[in-house]
């Protein structure tokens, strides 16, 4: 087998660099998702049909189409309808949080269905307004519940980013296709890449398993 990690030494420090590249555009994403997760999962179990065939059908855009469709398109889109040029990072988070968003309010949606019907049944006979009873009671509740299912998103999210190598943001897999266009060599930063990938993986669910436990012993 023909592999040698020497000619790649001196570039692993430039590929290490995309971790932060990688994390900023999951964790953007994560945010963006989670707040567009938590309105389509309101509107999904509300009353107002408009509003949820509104949820519906945006769920069933970003499930059903390829993410990187969707990430090109707004690289694409963007400067051609509004004549203005948008970074590759940027890009990322707005796509990556766009198409989370649909699979999260189907985790959110489940979360607070799992949530005992009763306490929403007594916060109303409280008077308790829908709003603040979603926002103190019910949606704590669904998190707690939901949470390992969440942080398997984010680290789904965090592997998935790799195909913003096709828009040239400089993460972790870009670079490291880079380097091997330089060298020659582009199996040994591939592999290296896969490494990060994986350790990050691992870091990641430990950090999620820790943060579960906590929240369980808080009960």
């Amino acid at each position: 087998m023909n592999l040698d990690f020497t000619a790649i030494i001196p570039s692993m420090p430039y590929i290490l660099k995309g971790i932060g590249v990688t994390l900023q555009i999951a964790f953007g994403a994560s945010v963006i998702g989670f707040i567009i997760g938590i309105l389509l999962a309101l509107c999904k179990i509300g009353k107002v049909k408009v509003l949820r065939w509104f949820a519906d059908f945006y769920t069933s855009i970003f499930r059903g189409t390829p993410l990187v469709l969707q990430l090109m398109i707004i690289y694409y889109a963007v400067p051609q309808l509004l004549d203005i040029q948008i970074e590759p990072v940027p890009t990322a988070i707005i796509a990556f949080g766009l198409n989370s968003g649909a699979y999260i309010s189907e985790i959110i949606r489940a979360g607070i269905n799992a949530v005992d019907k009763g306490q929403m049944e007594a916060a109303q006979a409280l008077g308790i307004p829908y709003g603040k009873m979603m926002k103190d009671i019910i949606i704590p509740q669904a998190v707690k519940n939901i949470l390992p299912s969440l942080v398997n998103e984010f680290i789904t999210l965090n592997k998935e980013t790799a195909v913003v190598t096709v828009i040239s943001a400089l993460d972790i897999m870009r670079r490291a296709y880079i380097v091997g266009g330089s060298t020659y060599r582009y199996l040994e930063p591939l592999l290296f890449a896969g490494v990060i990938y994986y350790i990050m993986t691992l870091v990641l669910t430990f950090l999620g398993k820790r943060i579960e436990k906590g929240m369980r012993k808080s009960d």
